[in-house]
């Protein structure tokens, strides 16, 4: 059975969530590993998203501090930090339209966030989005 986008979504904010509480943690991991133990199946779009992400975090913090109005990415639960990346990684640096992108971030985040860090991430991707469609 293969899994669609959403489903594999589900699972890099499940792999970037375990991997935010090693780094918290100061935890020795292998990015390999967390990913098998949570996607045993391999796939190239959740090595695409759990890479790009933590290639891209410095990046991605930056942007998302921009657009978080007297808030830091740091502050957010460690689920949301893992929405808010993965959103910002794929509005960017993937061929995924932006609308889904966007759509996807929000979805996982009415699933796992509350409505109000639902409304901040949307806020924050659509204002990334914003940015990046008028330079």
């Amino acid at each position: 059975m293969t899994e669609n986008r959403s489903e594999l979504r589900r699972k890099c904010m499940t792999i970037l969530y375990q991997i935010t509480i090693y780094e918290k943690n100061h935890t020795p991991y292998s990015v390999d590993e967390v990913i098998s133990e949570v996607s045993p199946i391999d796939n190239e779009f959740v090595k695409e998203v759990v890479y790009g992400v933590l290639t891209y975090k410095n990046d991605i913090d930056e942007l998302a501090n921009k657009y978080l109005e007297g808030w830091t990415i740091d502050r957010l639960g460690n689920t949301d930090i893992a929405i808010l990346r993965m959103g910002i990684f794929e509005l960017l640096y993937t061929d995924t339209p932006d609308v889904v992108a966007i759509n996807e971030a929000v979805e996982l985040a009415k699933s796992y966030s509350d409505d109000s860090v639902r409304k901040m991430i949307n806020g924050v991707l659509d204002k990334i989005y914003h940015e990046k469609v008028l330079g």
